[in-house]
């Protein structure tokens, strides 16, 4: 079957049925979505398959700053963070990293002016003598070093500030369109024989790979809408109205103790191992009215984002928060976005994530080859599907269809928005070109 046989099956009459009602206009959609979309598709697809390696890489570009030789005895957590301070004067403290390891440094997290948004100053010490090994600008609440942090604000904004998220949400939010339609139409022709031209084979290739990998691309359109600019807004105040926020441990202090020596960084953190936070932590330094928050930071399964809150006065806990305790829908965003970034499953994830990039490049270089394929002789450009197929709706479908997109659009608003210019550019052409024929007649 080719293109031009999927081309005459759209434009046959309408039974009525919605499935084959819908066919012609999903057509349609499926192809104007890939067109105008699939250039955002393919950024989106090109930088976060630089960036699902990126962790590994700075393990070793920045292993001096990382990493240290094993050593016996360690200079008290507090000195480190002094000897930090005088390395960043212009910093303020914000939480400190002790290694995991014996070979790890500690980070010293400070917020400093001049730093774009979720980037902070951090200083990486040696434990066993408190050398200042490096300072670098890290990134979000991963500590990504500039390399990472690099690739992860080129795959989120192409370096462009808030105005440059408009392109990852505009991929986002037709990903799932582009996909779920791609997937309808595959149904309707599994049992079609093949042809044996370029076309047909071209889209072949193209509906195959899409099945594919289309569970996961519906996976990673969900979770990169979640921290988008607009839509992630409203999916957030959504989660607050099902309170299905992610919960934080509480840290206010209790009334005035008696008073008592104030708590060591050391003293926390031992705290902390008791109330069983194993592996990497960060420590938020308390304040007069707050306590210590000790929390886990470890991303891959088996995901530990367990929390306490510690008086300073006296060294009691004051709250502890476990994962387990988490509302399932916070428990599913953090365990989403991780495997959105590659983070949840280590290595199989990173790789699953590669293939599926690898597969959604190709699918969007065979769509645009189709289009090629399609043009007609003397054309430069392939020729798009037939109009009128919304008109021919039956009102029983219409109708649900109209509103669910209004739905969909005001919840995701550059869809929607995207969505309008393509009706108003679809509705232009239509005139241009009912004026040109009117003209030759």
């Amino acid at each position: 079957m080719t293109t031009d046989d999927l081309l005459e099956t759209a434009q046959r009459p309408d039974t009525g049925k919605p499935r084959t009602s819908l066919r012609p206009l999903l057509l349609r959609l499926h192809f104007y979505a890939g067109i105008l979309v699939g250039p955002f598709l393919l950024v989106a697809a090109i930088s976060g398959l630089l960036y699902i390696f990126a962790p590994q890489l700075e393990q070793v570009v920045n292993d001096h700053q990382l990493h240290v030789p094993a050593g016996v005895g360690t200079v008290p957590l507090a000195d480190q963070v002094s000897r930090a301070e005088t390395a960043v004067p212009e910093g303020t403290l914000r939480s400190i990293r002790p290694g995991t390891t014996a070979t790890d440094t500690t980070q010293v997290i400070f917020t400093a002016p001049g730093l774009p948004e979720s980037f902070y100053r951090t200083a990486f010490v040696n434990p066993y003598d408190g050398e200042i090994r490096g300072v670098l600008d890290t990134y979000g609440s991963g500590q990504a070093m500039p390399v990472r942090g690099w690739l992860d604000n080129l795959h989120r904004n192409l370096h462009l500030g808030d105005f440059g998220r408009v392109y990852s949400e505009l991929a986002a939010s037709w990903l799932w369109v582009v996909v779920a339609g791609g997937l309808v139409l595959w149904w309707g022709r599994r049992r079609r024989r093949g042809a044996t031209s370029g076309r047909a084979r071209t889209l072949t290739w193209h509906a195959t790979t899409g099945t594919w990998v289309a569970l996961v691309l519906l996976f990673l359109s969900a979770t990169g809408l979640t921290w988008s600019q607009f839509a992630g807004q409203n999916i957030s105040e959504l989660r607050s109205t099902l309170s299905w926020e992610t919960p934080s441990v509480t840290s206010t202090l209790p009334a005035p103790a008696a008073a008592a020596p104030p708590q060591s960084l050391d003293a926390v953190l031992a705290t902390a191992r008791s109330a069983g936070l194993g592996g990497p932590v960060e420590i938020t330094p308390a304040t007069t009215e707050t306590a210590f928050v000790v929390k886990q930071v470890e991303r891959p399964w088996p995901h530990r984002q367990d929390a306490v809150s510690i008086d300073p006065r006296t060294g009691a806990i004051v709250d502890v928060l476990r994962f387990g305790d988490w509302p399932l829908a916070a428990k599913l965003a953090s365990w989403g976005i991780d495997a959105h970034m590659g983070l949840l499953f280590g290595l199989p994830n990173q790789i699953v994530l590669a293939l599926v990039m690898i597969g959604l490049i190709a699918l969007i270089i065979w769509g645009y080859r189709m289009w090629w394929q399609r043009r007609p002789t003397g054309r430069a450009v392939g020729r798009p599907f037939a109009r009128g197929s919304l008109r021919r709706l039956p009102m029983k479908v219409l109708v649900p269809l109209v509103a669910a997109g209004i739905v969909i659009g005001w919840f995701l608003p550059v869809f929607g928005l995207s969505l309008l210019a393509f009706l108003l550019l679809d509705a232009f052409l239509a005139w241009r070109a009912d004026r040109v024929t009117r003209t030759a007649a």
